[in-house]
């Protein structure tokens, strides 16, 4: 996606990070050894003046597509030089000339633009003008810039150029033509103007057949998930790891559309990770380590540990493996594997070029600390932090099962029950005050868990923990308000009921907005658009009883004795007309806690197999 998004300076001894800009949330995955750069694909990219190595995290194509020419081949001090670069499409280029007897000192001379949209000139060192990039990532087929030769200019002066063709696929140090003082003899050849970034490469090979469960738990460490999945299959993410002597043969498999990874951790969150890419570019894969940075995108080396790499792409499943040595001293950031880690696998979309993006579910996550080279094990794992699981769990009990009910029996069983008592109050409004109160802890303790696992405010959870909030609020105040109702027949007796109900009703609304939201969260994220039908389901089953037993209401109500000018006295003759009607109530009332059980199994059994 960007172009020539970093060059950086080529020092295996000293670490390179990497910024792509253009995002604000990212995956967790790349390391790049070499120097600290700050490259944009606008092309300014001085601080790879040395190396002119783009740190995209592969590694250069062997055989250069383009062309650098001259109009001549000598010169003399304050000559100009045309320089030409051309060849197929490519987005971003870095040309300079350098002492083509000692191709790693500092550029030589400076460059005029003839074309000021496509190229621009940049500082390498104490030279002024002294490289010339893009300055956009727009397509280009040529570029003409003009050389001046300096008046201490060394004897031979060869041009070098790196072309970015899209993101993964680039050459470096294209080698130029050689010009020359005048009465100087040329150099002999060949001079050495390949990459050292070359040394990088592996040779890569295809899967034959698809990967195989066998031996999971007897020979080999599997990962899955779903439990027991076939990796052969598109829904199923497996990772797999068989000790072989001195090295660790690794496999991953999973829907292909753009990425897999998988990292380990010594702790459930992303940061200071040793992490594995493959990435399907184009419809190849590419394999990389990379090292996790906190919560920000993957640094990716150039340097590569990887042996024995292999991919496949069939049918929409990607699958890749590689071999790696248990212990690499000479390479930071690789943790030993003969130790106990949390194992995160995750997936997520890859643009054009091979640039991922931030996974759009949350990684699925070990239980707990194992070991690779151990014993071995068929294991399974969770995209949803425990605390997260329990506050969705206890949330849906409360304003799925407990609210509604309560809800109902206050409306509409104070006749059916009015000579019932539990306690010495009525029947029916002791299983209300009873439903309410457990709603209001059950929201209480579910309230505070995402605070205990996230350690504060969460800044990716979009509106839903402030609606959390709101209906935290409302729910205490209930009780509260509850607590100076006044007496039966007092004059602002109405006024209570009516804040008692407006209360109620908005915070079982907000209740409702709140759990749509957050269940499509990364944290949590229920299978979709299963999450979304059913609770549109619930949101009908309760709004469907509630208008049947009003109209069950009305029809006892129209049954009272009309009086004085054919007018319905409802506050006499209200609770003789409920009354009547107290067995259909009680079955609907039935069935509808049925119903609602039947729901919140269901939330409860997606909630557990995230």
């Amino acid at each position: 996606m960007a172009v020539l998004l970093r060059l950086c300076l080529y020092n295996r001894r000293t670490a390179c990070k990497m910024e792509l800009p253009g995002f604000a949330v990212a995956v967790w995955m790349y390391v790049c050894l070499s120097a600290s750069v700050g490259g944009y694909p606008n092309g300014k990219v001085r601080e790879a003046c040395t190396s002119m190595v783009p740190c995209h995290g592969s590694s250069p194509q062997l055989s250069p597509e383009h062309t650098i020419t001259v109009n001549g081949t000598e010169f003399k001090p304050g000559d100009s030089i045309e320089v030409h670069l051309s060849g197929p499409d490519f987005e971003g280029f870095f040309i300079q000339a350098r002492d083509a007897e000692h191709l790693d000192s500092p550029a030589v001379g400076s460059f005029l633009l003839a074309d000021r949209r496509h190229s621009q000139l940049l500082t390498c060192g104490r030279t002024k003008n002294s490289a010339v990039s893009h300055t956009s990532k727009s397509k280009k087929k040529d570029i003409k810039v003009y050389w001046i030769a300096p008046g201490d200019a060394p004897k031979h002066v060869q041009f070098l150029a790196t072309v970015v063709k899209k993101y993964r696929i680039f050459w470096v140090k294209i080698p130029g033509p050689i010009v020359s003082q005048t009465d100087v003899l040329s150099p002999t050849p060949p001079l050495h103007a390949t990459s050292e970034a070359m040394s990088t490469s592996y040779p890569v090979s295809y899967i034959s057949k698809p990967f195989s469960a066998s031996g999971c738990g007897i020979t080999k460490f599997c990962i899955r998930n779903p439990s027991n999945c076939d990796p052969g299959s598109a829904s199923c993410f497996f990772l797999s790891f068989r000790q072989e002597e001195s090295s660790v043969f690794i496999e991953m498999s999973g829907p292909g559309e753009g990425y897999l990874a998988f990292a380990l951790s010594h702790d459930q969150w992303m940061g200071g990770d040793d992490a594995y890419l493959c990435v399907n570019e184009d419809h190849r894969i590419h394999v990389s380590t990379a090292h996790l940075k906190e919560r920000s995108y993957p640094l990716l080396d150039l340097e590569n540990a990887l042996e024995d790499v292999s991919w496949r792409l069939v049918d929409g499943v990607l699958q890749c493996s590689f071999r790696r040595r248990i212990r690499l001293p000479a390479y930071k950031g690789r943790f030993n594997l003969d130790t106990s880690y949390y194992i995160f696998l995750a997936d997520g979309e890859a643009s054009e070029g091979g640039l991922i993006h931030k996974h759009r579910r949350q990684p699925l996550v070990t239980d707990g600390l194992y070991n690779i080279t151990g014993l071995p094990q068929d294991i399974g794992g969770s995209r949803s932090p425990r605390l997260i699981k329990a506050h969705g769990a206890l949330m849906f009990v409360a304003w799925i099962t407990t609210v509604s009910i309560g809800v109902i029996v206050a409306r509409f069983f104070k006749p059916v029950w009015s000579h019932s008592f539990l306690f010495g109050k009525e029947l029916w409004f002791q299983v209300h005050r009873m439903l309410m109160l457990t709603t209001v802890v059950l929201t209480s303790i579910s309230f505070a868990l995402p605070f205990v696992y996230r350690g504060g405010w969460s800044q990716q959870a979009g509106f839903h923990p402030y609606l959390g909030c709101a209906v935290m609020a409302l729910a205490i105040f209930q009780p509260l308000m509850a607590g100076f109702r006044p007496s039966r027949h007092a004059p602002r007796r109405q006024l209570f009921n009516w804040f008692h109900w407006s209360t109620g009703t908005t915070a079982r609304i907000l209740a409702v907005v709140t759990m749509f939201l957050g269940m499509d969260l990364p944290a949590l994220d229920l299978p979709d658009p299963w999450d979304t039908y059913t609770m549109i389901g619930f949101v009908a089953w309760h709004v469907g009883t509630d208008v049947l037993l009003e109209i069950h209401s009305y029809c006892l109500v129209r049954k009272v004795e009309v009086i004085e000018d054919d007018r319905v006295q409802i506050l006499q003759s209200l609770t003789s007309a409920e009354a009547e009607g107290c067995l259909f109530k009680q079955i609907v009332l039935t069935i509808y806690v049925c119903g609602n059980i039947v729901f919140l199994v269901a939330f409860l059994i997606a909630i557990n197999q995230v």
